[in-house]
Protein backbone atom coordinates (compact mmCIF):
# COMPACT_ATOMS: atom_id res chain seq x y z
CA UNK A 1 0.00 0.00 0.00
CA UNK A 2 1.42 3.05 -1.21
CA UNK A 3 2.10 5.78 2.03
CA UNK A 4 -0.18 8.81 1.96
CA UNK A 5 2.28 11.84 1.47
CA UNK A 6 1.55 15.07 3.49
CA UNK A 7 0.74 18.07 1.42
CA UNK A 8 4.09 20.82 1.65
CA UNK A 9 3.41 24.34 3.13
CA UNK A 10 5.37 27.23 1.71
CA UNK A 11 5.53 29.51 4.35
CA UNK A 12 7.48 33.18 3.98
CA UNK A 13 9.93 34.71 6.37
CA UNK A 14 9.72 38.06 7.00
CA UNK A 15 11.54 40.48 9.34
CA UNK A 16 8.43 41.59 12.12
CA UNK A 17 8.25 45.33 11.41
CA UNK A 18 5.35 45.48 13.45
CA UNK A 19 7.42 44.46 16.65
CA UNK A 20 10.90 46.08 15.73
CA UNK A 21 9.31 49.14 15.38
CA UNK A 22 7.61 49.17 18.49
CA UNK A 23 11.28 48.97 20.45
CA UNK A 24 13.53 52.59 20.52
CA UNK A 25 16.64 52.32 18.29
CA UNK A 26 18.03 54.71 20.88
CA UNK A 27 17.40 56.20 24.51
CA UNK A 28 18.22 59.74 25.88
CA UNK A 29 20.01 59.35 29.58
CA UNK A 30 21.22 62.83 30.68
CA UNK A 31 23.14 64.14 27.64
CA UNK A 32 23.82 60.69 26.01
CA UNK A 33 21.98 58.82 23.02
CA UNK A 34 22.51 55.30 24.38
CA UNK A 35 21.87 52.45 21.50
CA UNK A 36 19.63 50.02 22.45
CA UNK A 37 20.77 46.23 21.56
CA UNK A 38 18.22 43.47 21.73
CA UNK A 39 20.38 40.89 23.64
CA UNK A 40 17.29 37.98 24.22
CA UNK A 41 14.46 36.40 22.71
CA UNK A 42 11.84 33.60 23.56
CA UNK A 43 8.21 32.66 22.35
CA UNK A 44 5.58 30.79 22.55
CA UNK A 45 1.48 30.96 21.27
CA UNK A 46 0.84 33.97 23.45
CA UNK A 47 4.05 35.98 23.76
CA UNK A 48 6.98 37.43 22.39
CA UNK A 49 9.34 38.08 24.77
CA UNK A 50 12.48 40.49 24.11
CA UNK A 51 15.35 41.56 26.23
CA UNK A 52 17.42 44.43 25.42
CA UNK A 53 20.66 45.78 26.90
CA UNK A 54 19.06 49.07 28.59
CA UNK A 55 17.49 46.15 31.00
CA UNK A 56 14.21 46.56 29.54
CA UNK A 57 12.11 43.74 28.68
CA UNK A 58 9.72 44.17 25.82
CA UNK A 59 6.45 41.65 26.01
CA UNK A 60 4.58 41.60 23.25
CA UNK A 61 0.77 39.79 23.00
CA UNK A 62 0.16 38.48 19.85
CA UNK A 63 -3.25 37.95 20.59
CA UNK A 64 -4.29 41.78 20.95
CA UNK A 65 -1.45 43.36 19.30
CA UNK A 66 -0.26 44.80 21.56
CA UNK A 67 3.56 45.84 23.36
CA UNK A 68 4.38 45.95 27.06
CA UNK A 69 7.37 47.16 28.81
CA UNK A 70 8.94 45.90 32.22
CA UNK A 71 12.17 46.38 34.27
CA UNK A 72 14.51 46.16 36.80
CA UNK A 73 14.54 48.47 39.40
CA UNK A 74 17.45 50.23 39.98
CA UNK A 75 21.06 50.77 37.66
CA UNK A 76 20.17 49.64 34.10
CA UNK A 77 22.10 46.41 32.88
CA UNK A 78 21.71 43.97 29.84
CA UNK A 79 19.28 41.44 29.77
CA UNK A 80 20.69 38.10 29.39
CA UNK A 81 17.86 35.45 29.16
CA UNK A 82 14.61 35.41 29.29
CA UNK A 83 11.81 32.12 29.54
CA UNK A 84 8.07 32.03 28.91
CA UNK A 85 5.34 30.33 30.45
CA UNK A 86 2.23 29.49 29.89
CA UNK A 87 -0.10 27.14 32.80
CA UNK A 88 -2.96 28.56 34.40
CA UNK A 89 -0.71 31.89 35.01
CA UNK A 90 1.44 33.36 32.25
CA UNK A 91 5.16 33.96 33.41
CA UNK A 92 7.86 35.31 32.16
CA UNK A 93 11.67 34.72 33.84
CA UNK A 94 14.34 37.49 33.41
CA UNK A 95 17.70 37.27 33.93
CA UNK A 96 21.07 39.81 33.63
CA UNK A 97 24.79 40.62 33.20
CA UNK A 98 24.89 41.36 36.71
CA UNK A 99 23.03 37.85 38.01
CA UNK A 100 19.87 39.33 38.66
CA UNK A 101 17.07 37.29 38.50
CA UNK A 102 13.08 38.17 38.20
CA UNK A 103 10.10 36.48 37.31
CA UNK A 104 6.79 38.53 36.39
CA UNK A 105 3.29 37.06 36.74
CA UNK A 106 1.48 38.58 34.05
CA UNK A 107 -2.39 40.22 34.14
CA UNK A 108 -4.89 37.91 32.30
CA UNK A 109 -8.22 39.36 30.84
CA UNK A 110 -9.63 35.50 31.05
CA UNK A 111 -12.10 34.75 34.42
CA UNK A 112 -9.97 33.20 37.05
CA UNK A 113 -6.52 34.52 36.20
CA UNK A 114 -4.34 36.67 37.71
CA UNK A 115 -5.79 40.14 37.77
CA UNK A 116 -2.09 42.19 38.84
CA UNK A 117 0.94 42.73 37.96
CA UNK A 118 3.43 40.81 40.46
CA UNK A 119 7.25 40.74 40.08
CA UNK A 120 9.26 37.98 42.34
CA UNK A 121 12.86 38.42 42.45
CA UNK A 122 15.09 35.46 43.19
CA UNK A 123 17.53 36.17 46.15
CA UNK A 124 21.27 37.13 45.38
CA UNK A 125 22.84 34.09 44.86
CA UNK A 126 23.76 34.51 41.47
CA UNK A 127 26.97 36.80 41.09
CA UNK A 128 27.41 36.50 37.81
CA UNK A 129 25.75 36.94 34.23
CA UNK A 130 22.83 34.52 33.94
CA UNK A 131 22.92 31.61 31.05
CA UNK A 132 20.24 29.64 31.43
CA UNK A 133 16.82 29.70 32.49
CA UNK A 134 14.00 26.39 33.31
CA UNK A 135 10.72 26.25 34.06
CA UNK A 136 8.73 23.39 35.67
CA UNK A 137 5.62 22.93 33.83
CA UNK A 138 3.36 24.03 36.23
CA UNK A 139 5.28 27.31 37.10
CA UNK A 140 5.96 26.23 40.56
CA UNK A 141 9.94 25.64 40.22
CA UNK A 142 12.22 27.82 37.98
CA UNK A 143 16.02 26.49 37.52
CA UNK A 144 18.46 29.26 36.99
CA UNK A 145 22.40 28.81 35.76
CA UNK A 146 25.54 31.02 35.81
CA UNK A 147 28.62 31.75 33.24
CA UNK A 148 30.82 30.48 36.78
CA UNK A 149 28.42 27.30 36.67
CA UNK A 150 26.12 27.73 39.66
CA UNK A 151 22.25 26.67 39.39
CA UNK A 152 19.80 27.96 41.73
CA UNK A 153 16.46 26.22 42.58
CA UNK A 154 13.79 28.78 42.85
CA UNK A 155 10.37 27.49 44.54
CA UNK A 156 7.25 29.93 43.60
CA UNK A 157 3.71 30.03 45.84
CA UNK A 158 2.15 32.31 42.97
CA UNK A 159 -0.92 32.19 45.58
CA UNK A 160 0.94 33.32 48.97
CA UNK A 161 3.36 35.65 46.88
CA UNK A 162 6.92 33.55 47.84
CA UNK A 163 9.78 32.55 46.30
CA UNK A 164 12.52 31.21 48.00
CA UNK A 165 15.81 30.52 46.37
CA UNK A 166 18.68 27.92 46.89
CA UNK A 167 21.69 26.81 45.03
CA UNK A 168 21.66 23.21 44.12
CA UNK A 169 24.55 22.42 41.90
CA UNK A 170 28.24 24.15 41.15
CA UNK A 171 29.77 22.87 37.94
CA UNK A 172 33.51 24.13 37.09
CA UNK A 173 32.41 25.93 34.15
CA UNK A 174 29.10 28.12 32.37
CA UNK A 175 25.78 26.60 32.10
CA UNK A 176 24.71 26.76 28.09
CA UNK A 177 21.73 24.89 28.64
CA UNK A 178 18.84 23.69 31.21
CA UNK A 179 15.88 21.99 30.81
CA UNK A 180 13.37 20.23 33.02
CA UNK A 181 10.94 17.46 33.25
CA UNK A 182 9.40 14.85 35.47
CA UNK A 183 11.80 15.93 38.74
CA UNK A 184 14.90 15.36 36.45
CA UNK A 185 17.04 18.72 35.29
CA UNK A 186 18.95 18.81 32.42
CA UNK A 187 22.34 20.32 32.48
CA UNK A 188 24.82 21.27 29.74
CA UNK A 189 28.26 23.66 30.15
CA UNK A 190 30.86 23.88 28.63
CA UNK A 191 32.82 20.85 29.85
CA UNK A 192 29.78 17.96 30.06
CA UNK A 193 26.43 17.18 30.12
CA UNK A 194 24.51 15.37 32.65
CA UNK A 195 21.11 14.73 34.67
CA UNK A 196 20.19 15.96 37.89
CA UNK A 197 17.88 14.25 40.21
CA UNK A 198 16.04 16.86 42.11
CA UNK A 199 14.46 14.34 44.59
CA UNK A 200 17.75 12.55 45.62
CA UNK A 201 19.91 15.28 44.70
CA UNK A 202 22.19 13.08 42.60
CA UNK A 203 23.96 13.63 39.39
CA UNK A 204 24.46 11.43 36.17
CA UNK A 205 26.69 12.31 33.62
CA UNK A 206 25.82 11.62 30.23
CA UNK A 207 29.05 10.18 28.25
CA UNK A 208 32.46 9.54 29.56
CA UNK A 209 34.57 11.97 28.06
CA UNK A 210 34.62 16.06 28.31
CA UNK A 211 33.79 18.16 25.67
CA UNK A 212 36.79 19.81 23.71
Amino acid sequence: MASVVSPVIFKEFCPLYYLLNAIPTKIQKGFRSIVVYLTALDTNGDYIAVGSSIGMLYLYCRHINQMKKYNFEGRCESITFVKLLSCFDDLVAVGTASGRVAVFQLVSSLPGRNKQLRRFDVAGIHKSSITALAWSPNGMKLFSGDDKGKIVYSALDLDQGICNSSLVLEEPSSIVQLDYNQKVLLVSTLQRTLLFYTEEKSVNQVGTQPRK
